[in-house]
């Protein structure tokens, strides 16, 4: 049987981040500890992320300029052995790129972002063929408008086939609602506010009662939690690590969820897997150099639960 065909929709960029010692004032010039160029995206780096934990039929729908940050935030894809036959090259625009600081002080980040190429699907086109043929498609609020109304496609014995669908809902999105989403991932503070309370219990149920079948809030350093549409409820803590960077973290963390939902893992599983491939990526300054692999995942999560034990 073919492995699930996982497709990631929306922002790849090319970044430059620095760490510095604390955030440089007005016309300060400072020398940073480390600097990195790498690629970057919340829908790309989920991808990698996937890519990474051994999932074998992962691609990315995107757009880049025709320039050369481009053709290194494609290769950077391709190289993880994400399929890359649903990027477009959109010639009058330049690639996505953001510059970040890292402040090791206070463990807080600064960054200014080229704004990105929206993703398209152009009729007839590979990215359409990857959309319409996948069995889980996963947006962030770029990829959002391009897939939300995608339309049904031939499926298995002539039946019309809809891919199940992933929402990184961290960012604002304009226009979302989680009707028909089955996998429904806000921050704790953006799915409270989308509610307007300050209860994430209520808001849990709030979401899951205008038709999300799963929801699952990240917290952060605190782990993260879920509400099913039949009423399962799960949580996770959060897992130390020596960190470096939280950059890309939450986007990892949706690559490593859906990974452990498509290999069909129970819920808290899923939350504890994702947990940990996150916290493990905080161990590089940019997102994506230390994400783990499935091994070093389960490895750490084992080691943890042994900690644990009285």
């Amino acid at each position: 049987m073919p492995p699930e065909r996982v497709v990631f929709v929306g922002a790849v960029t090319l970044d430059t981040i620095a760490l510095v010692d604390h955030m440089p004032g007005p016309d300060e010039r400072h020398i940073a500890e480390d600097l990195v160029r790498a690629g970057g995206g919340p829908a790309a780096t989920a991808a990698v992320a996937a890519a990474r934990l051994g999932l074998a039929d992962v691609h990315f729908v995107g757009a880049v300029g025709d320039d050369e940050d481009g053709d290194r935030a494609v290769a950077s894809l391709a190289e993880e052995g994400v399929g890359v036959s649903g990027v477009v090259r959109v010639p009058s625009r330049p690639t996505g790129a953001s510059v970040v600081l890292v402040d090791r002080s206070r463990g807080t980040r600064a960054i200014c972002t080229r704004r990105v190429p929206e993703p398209v699907l152009p009729a007839r086109s590979p990215a359409v063929e990857l959309v319409r043929t996948a069995s889980w498609v996963h947006v962030d609020h770029l990829g959002w408008p391009a897939v939300s109304g995608f339309p049904a496609g031939p499926g298995s014995e002539g039946t019309d086939h809809r891919p199940r669908l992933s929402v990184d809902a961290g960012n604002p999105i304009p226009g979302y609602h989680p009707r028909g989403v089955a996998l429904d991932v806000p921050t704790d503070a953006s799915l409270t506010a989308r509610y307007g309370t300050a209860d994430l219990e209520t808001a849990l149920a709030r979401a899951v009662g205008d038709g999300a079948d799963c929801v699952v809030a990240t917290r952060g350093a605190r782990g993260s939690v879920a509400l099913t549409a039949d009423g399962r409820r799960a949580s996770a803590p959060g897992l130390p690590v020596d960190l470096v960077s939280t950059l890309g973290a939450g986007d990892v963390f949706h690559g490593a969820l859906l990974t452990a939902v498509v290999r069909g893992e129970p819920l808290v599983r899923c939350l504890e897997y994702a947990n940990a491939v996150a916290a493990l990526s905080c161990r590089g300054l940019d997102g994506r150099s230390h994400i783990p692999t499935h091994r070093e995942t389960t490895a750490f999560l084992s080691a943890a639960v042994s900690a644990a034990r009285p």
